[in-house]
């Protein structure tokens, strides 16, 4: 296999590029840029400090990765991007490394689609089959789970923790928790329901999507209080992989606030 650089791109010496690269026009590579095998940047893109990025992703036009965070805490240490692979970034994506003072680094699993605009800002730790749908803005230590799909122009206040399979409606401004399976819309964004439709594509049976209605039904109903709830969705369904994921996540909000029904503002 070969590596394909066009002779309008920079790629610094110290850069380290796997067989199989792609490096279109105008693309700069900085020297702590690592490339998996079959990484393509189609055009015009921007990599610099220590990103690293796995095999088979695709870059388009205009992405830009490994600049400085946007945060005035950090003092220009030692900080990365470490994205997995198969990953896709189309045109004007933005992704910024950890901070000096916190967590040096900012993770993307594998399999991820970022769409048109979107950005992921210091810190964030992304799972794996996450979509991100044009224009969404993700705050800086954001955590997002495994098969979360982000609607477009939505916004992740910083701080917030994403559940996987959890659905974020189109313009949502999400300022807490979402809990794992959770569909939620709005500004402020409240909890509408279960994410039926991507439980549906991924496969998940009648049987665990009924379990997990009635696990939904027990935990956000208006009789007791939500603490007692929990310990009794706990109780209820504690051979349950599905809702055990959801007390758990629950369990280990320390002071976040979780996202609920509208019914309860």
């Amino acid at each position: 296999m070969t590596v394909h650089v066009h002779p309008s791109s920079y790629v610094d010496e110290k850069a380290v590029i796997s067989d199989g690269v792609h490096i279109g026009p105008f693309c700069v590579v900085g020297p702590g840029v690592k490339l998996g095998s079959n990484v393509k940047l189609v055009a015009q893109v921007n990599l610099s400090g220590t990103t690293i990025i796995g095999n088979d992703c695709k870059l388009y036009p205009f992405v830009s990765m490994g600049h400085p965070p946007q945060d005035m805490k950090h003092k220009g240490g030692e900080v990365s991007i470490e994205i997995g692979e198969r990953c896709t970034f189309r045109e004007n994506v933005n992704i910024h490394p950890g901070v000096d003072y916190g967590k040096p680094v900012t993770r993307i699993g594998n399999d991820c689609y970022f769409m048109v605009g979107t950005h992921l800002a210091h810190e964030g730790q992304m799972g794996n089959n996450v979509i991100i749908s044009n224009g969404a803005q993700i705050g800086g230590n954001v955590t997002i789970g495994n098969y979360v799909v982000l609607g477009g122009l939505s916004a992740i206040h910083q701080h917030t923790r994403i559940g996987d399979h959890a659905f974020i409606g189109g313009m949502a401004t999400v300022t807490k928790d979402v809990i794992p399976y959770g569909s939620v819309i709005g500004n402020k964004a409240h909890l509408t329901g279960l994410n039926i439709i991507g439980l549906k594509r991924r496969g998940f049976s009648r049987d665990r999507i009924r379990d997990l209605r009635s696990a939904y039904r027990m935990l956000f109903a208006q009789e007791g209080t939500f603490s007692e709830r929990l310990i009794d969705a706990e109780s209820v369904f504690s051979d349950n992989n599905e809702v055990m994921e959801i007390v758990k996540f629950i369990n280990n909000r320390k002071n976040r606030r979780i996202c609920m029904p509208n019914s309860w503002k």
